[in-house]
C-alpha cells in the first residue's frame, strides 16, 4: 500500500526523533514535531494505520511507537531518493547557467548556502603560467626591457636594469636561451637543471640570465584578478556562538572586503597538497575574523592547470559529514558539466 503524504510525514517524524532521542515516540510529540497542524487524536489514528501496515511497533504497553525494519527501509530509500533529485536539480541549475562561468559560480554560492545553511564562497579560476614566448628588448641605456608571454595569452612587462648595453647579436643569443629552456614550463619546472643550462651558453652574460629568471618569478608570483562570490553572509547569524555583535561585523566586513578572502584561497591555490578537500577548525585558519569557525574548502578544475576554490563557513560544530559529501557531490557535478564543454 502506498502511503499517503501525511502518513509519510508523520513515519518520518517518527523516524527522526527517535533516531535523536532512542525514545518510543508518542501522538503528542509528533503533533509538536511536525508542521501538519493535526490533533494528537488524529494523529494516534494515522499512528494506528502506520502500526498496522508495519511500519512501526509499539515496544511497551502504553508507550510510544518506534520505527520498524519495514518503516527503515521506507525511510531510506525516500530520502536515497530525494538525495538524488537534488544532485539532478542542481545539475540542471547548474547547466543553465553554464553559459557563462561567472554566472554558473555565483549560482554555486547560492546553492550551497541554501543546502547547507551555512555561508559560502567560490572564486573564479586561476591560471597555472607557463611560459609562452620571452622578448628581451633594449629600451634606452641600461634597461632591457622583458615582455613574458604566458599561456592564454597574459602578458607581461619587467624592466631590467643592466650595466653595459648589449649588441644585437648578444640580444638574440640571450632570447634564443630563453626561449629554448623556458617555452612551455612553469615556475616549478624552472630548476636548478635548467637554470644551469641557460647560465652556461649565457657565458659572461650568466648574471643577466639570473636577473630575467627573478623578473619572470616576479610576473608569476603577481596577484591576477581573482573575483570571490560569497552567499548566505547572514546564516551565520543562526549560530549563537558566532552571533557577538563585534565579531559578526568583523566576520561579515571580511566576507564584503574580500581582500583576506582572496590572500586565503591564493595561498591554498598555490599549494598544490591543499587542492584536495581541506578542513580548517578555529586557529588553523589565517584568517582572523574566522577564528570562531571552521572553513571547509574543495577545488574545482575546469581544465588541467585552471582551478579555483570552493569554500563552506560555519560554526566549529558545522555538520561536517554532510558539507564534505556536499562538497564531493559538487566538485563530481563540476567536472562533468567542465568536461561536456571542452
Amino acid at each position: 500500500m502506498q502511503l499517503d503524504e501525511r502518513k509519510l510525514k508523520i513515519l518520518q517524524a517518527i523516524i527522526r526523533n527517535y533516531l535523536e532521542t532512542g525514545e518510543p515516540v508518542g501522538s503528542r510529540t509528533i503533533s509538536k514535531y511536525t508542521d501538519l497542524n493535526l490533533s494528537s487524536a488524529t494523529i494516534r489514528n494515522e499512528m494506528a494505520d502506520l502500526e498496522e501496515l508495519g511500519y512501526i511497533v509499539q515496544p511497551h504497553t502504553s508507550s510510544g511507537r518506534i520505527p520498524s525494519d519495514k518503516g527503515y527501509r521506507l525511510y531510506v530509500d525516500k530520502m536515497l531518493e530525494d538525495k538524488e533529485n537534488e544532485v539532478e536539480e542542481m545539475k540542471e541549475l547548474l547547466l543553465q547557467k553554464a553559459d557563462k562561468l561567472e554566472i554558473l559560480l555565483q549560482q554555486v554560492a547560492k546553492l550551497l548556502a541554501v543546502n547547507t545553511n551555512y555561508t559560502t564562497m567560490v572564486s573564479t579560476p586561476q591560471y597555472k603560467k607557463k611560459v609562452k614566448f620571452i622578448q628581451l628588448t633594449e629600451m634606452e641605456e641600461n634597461q632591457l626591457l622583458a615582455v613574458i608571454v604566458f599561456e592564454r595569452n597574459i602578458v607581461k612587462n619587467k624592466i631590467i636594469h643592466i650595466t653595459n648595453s648589449l649588441s644585437k647579436e648578444t640580444m638574440l643569443k640571450l632570447n634564443i636561451i630563453l626561449n629554448t629552456f623556458l617555452q612551455g614550463l612553469d615556475l616549478g619546472e624552472i630548476n636548478l637543471p635548467v637554470i644551469s643550462k641557460m647560465k652556461e651558453q649565457a657565458g659572461e652574460y650568466r648574471a643577466l640570465v639570473s636577473d630575467i629568471l627573478d623578473a619572470i618569478e616576479q610576473a608569476v608570483l603577481e596577484e591576477e584578478d581573482i573575483e570571490i562570490y560569497t552567499s548566505g553572509a547572514t546564516n551565520i547569524l543562526k549560530y549563537p556562538e558566532l552571533s557577538d555583535k563585534d565579531k559578526v561585523s568583523e566576520l561579515l566586513y571580511t566576507l564584503e572586503e574580500k581582500k583576506l578572502l582572496t590572500e586565503f584561497i591564493q595561498d591554498k591555490m598555490e599549494d598544490e597538497d591543499k587542492r584536495g578537500i581541506q578542513v580548517y577548525i578555529g586557529d588553523e585558519t589565517p584568517v582572523q575574523a574566522m577564528k570562531d569557525c571552521s572553513v571547509v574548502t574543495a577545488t574545482y578544475e575546469i581544465e588541467e592547470g585552471v582551478y579555483g576554490k570552493v569554500g563552506i563557513i560555519g560554526p566549529k560544530r558545522m555538520d561536517y559529514e554532510k558539507v564534505v559529501g556536499t562538497l564531493q557531490k559538487l566538485m563530481m557535478q563540476l567536472d562533468d558539466i567542465f568536461k561536456k564543454k571542452t
